[in-house]
Parts: C-alpha cells; structure tokens; sequence
C-alpha cells in the first residue's frame, strides 16, 4: 500500500487567543490521540491539508502517515505516525475546516471501521420497468487491518427489477475483510413509485359552500317564521288592555 504523506509540525500554541493567531498564519491546529501515548498537539499547514484532502476525496477511511521533521523527530517519539482521522470540526457559516483530531493505530492489528456502499450500473426495474431504487444501508461495518481498508464496497445492480432486493450477504468483499453488520440486512431494494392520489382542488369547499347557504337560509326563516308568530301571540294577549 502506498502511503498518504502529511507534514506537520509540532504545537505549542494553546488557548483561544494563540489558536487564533495560529490561523491566522495559515496552519490547522490539530491533535494525535491513542496507542497508550499522551495526546500529542501538532499543526498543518492549511493549503497542504486541503490539498491532500482534494487528492485522498476527504481521506475517510485513509491511513494517513504523519510526516515529522527535525527536531519534532526526536520530540514525537518517532519520525512517522499513522493515524486515521477521527474527527474534522468545521467552521459554521465558511464550511473551513477549523481542527482535526487523529487516532494513532497499529498496522498490525485489526480496527473496525465504516465503508461506503455504492451502486453500480443501472437497474432493470428502474431502466424498464419504472421503478425506483431505494438504499437503505450506506456504510458497511468492517474489522480489517488499516492497510486493507476498503475504499468502497460497490454492489451490480443491473440485473435488479421491481420487487428484488439485495441483502448484506449478497455483497462481495475483498479478502481479509470481516463485517460485522447482520448479513440479512437489506442495502438496495428496488420498488414501485409512490402513486399520489388525484385530488381536484377546491371540490370539497365548492360542494360545502353550495349546501350551506341552504341551511343558513332554512334555519333563518325557521327563527323568522317562530319570531313572528310569537310576537302575534303576544298582540293577542295585549289587546284588551288596548280597548280599556
């Protein structure tokens, strides 16, 4: 396996302010971590890592041999470390990657990591049939040693049609590599669309208000008609008073 180089250079610079100053002069505070040493503060330089994060598309899943010299040989117990990335912190608003932690590892022994799942070709059932491909499972969960580590785990979908589905343990993995997920796990599964129902806008306000008014005015003149034949009652009830 060829190795992924990335200089860095040992940090002294702690604290907010000094952070800030640091890059301000164009380095990336980040720190190492793991394999029983205390934690190791370093800084890279900003145009190189995003250089070699364009190169590596992000460098998931790359081991990454960190590349020390002069001084910070003797200093950092070693002249290279290799290390996977465990956590990139970005900038909220400019998306800028701000700190990087590391995990330091061993090349020789087995780590557990996340690989990507791709599709390829184009399926039957959606080309033909009309259908749509759904993938459920992205990441595949893998125990591998760090130089083994598998870029991607592709998956043929081609000769899929609606209704067929690929599980876990249809994935072909290389040599070495053991996963971990429950091998009936569904990762593509082709379907029919979703058929929207046909709904015409307004109908049922239209026959709402075609039938209210009638009630309205039916009630009304109920309330009229009770109305007027109380108030005649009670001209009855009035009148003698009227003639005395």
């Amino acid at each position: 396996m060829e190795k992924a180089y990335l200089d860095c250079l040992l940090r002294e610079e702690t604290g907010k302010n000094k952070i800030g100053a640091l890059r301000d002069q164009g380095f990336i505070p980040a720190i190492v971590y793991g394999q029983g040493h205390k934690p190791l503060a370093i800084k890279l330089n900003r145009s190189e890592l995003v250089k070699f994060m364009h190169i590596h598309h992000g460098a998931e899943n790359i081991v990454i041999t960190l590349r020390f010299a002069g001084d910070a040989k003797s200093k950092a117990g070693q002249e290279e470390k290799p290390v996977l990335i465990k956590e990139i912190q970005l900038h909220p608003v400019k998306d800028t990657i701000l700190h990087i932690d590391f995990n330091q590892i061993s090349l020789t022994k087995k780590i557990s990591v996340k690989v990507p799942i791709r599709s390829k070709g184009d399926s039957f059932g959606v080309k033909q049939e009309g259908g749509v491909l759904n993938q459920i499972l992205w990441e595949l969960d893998v125990k591998c040693l760090p130089t083994n580590i598998p870029e991607k785990i592709e998956f043929d979908i081609t000769a899929m049609k609606i209704g067929d589905s690929a599980h876990v343990k249809d994935l072909v993995v290389p040599e070495g590599i053991e996963v971990t997920n429950d091998v009936e796990s569904i990762v593509f599964a082709v379907v029919h669309p979703k058929k929207l129902e046909e709904v015409v806008p307004g109908a049922e306000g239209e026959a709402g208000a075609a039938t209210e008014p009638e009630v309205t005015k039916e009630k009304k003149e109920e309330a009229e008609g009770a109305a007027g034949a109380k108030k005649e009652e009670e001209g009855k009830k009035e009148a003698p008073k009227d003639k005395k």
